[in-house]
């Protein structure tokens, strides 16, 4: 791995730890750096294994944390979590050959709205508090409205500074910056 490459790998390997460890800061419900931060890692690890790897490693690591310090880290919604994750930094892939505010906000956007139907389709699926129907799904998704909202801003906000923070470097120090190819 070349000077850059490697710069560029602590850099963006730095600015997602830094994320994840904002999840044991207190803020409001469901504003959380996780979609963001799983975007910006498809979109700015050079690796496809890397971009999966070092924020679920980070996730891992948080949920740990949280488990600790607050009771509530690990919880029986995790593999759609997780899951969901995963595929959010699949749609940073598609970022890669994209810049600009629009392509960003619409891989956000994306990203939340899977988010929002994977993990509240895992509440309904896996029983309690919602009845096994159609209408038992929509009261689910209809009551976890409040939360998408809340989870939309805080995914726009957190992406807005992870990608404007990096262009910020690439443009001040070159050694994060790729050259350009002809």
């Amino acid at each position: 791995m070349n000077r850059t490459l490697r710069a560029r790998f602590g850099l963006v390997t730095a600015m997602v730890l830094a994320a994840a460890a904002l999840r044991v800061l207190p803020h409001p419900p469901n504003v959380t750096p996780i979609a963001a931060m799983a975007v910006f890692a498809g979109a700015r690890f050079d690796r496809r294994r890397w971009a999966f790897a070092v924020p679920l490693a980070a996730m891992l690591v948080s949920d740990a944390a949280l488990e600790v310090l607050f009771g509530w880290g690990f919880h029986s919604q995790m593999a759609a979590v997780y899951l969901s994750f995963a595929l959010i930094t699949c749609i940073g892939f598609w970022l890669r050959r994209r810049r600009g505010i629009v392509p960003v906000a619409t891989a956000v956007i994306a990203s939340s709205t899977l988010f929002f139907a994977t993990t509240n389709f895992a509440v309904w699926a896996t029983g309690g508090s919602y009845p096994p129907t159609a209408a038992g799904l929509a009261a689910c998704y209809i009551a976890a409205i409040p939360f998408y909202g809340l989870a939309l801003v805080g995914d726009l906000v957190y992406a807005a500074i992870l990608f404007g923070a990096f262009a910020f470097a690439q443009r001040r120090f070159p050694i994060f910056a790729l050259p350009k190819t002809a």
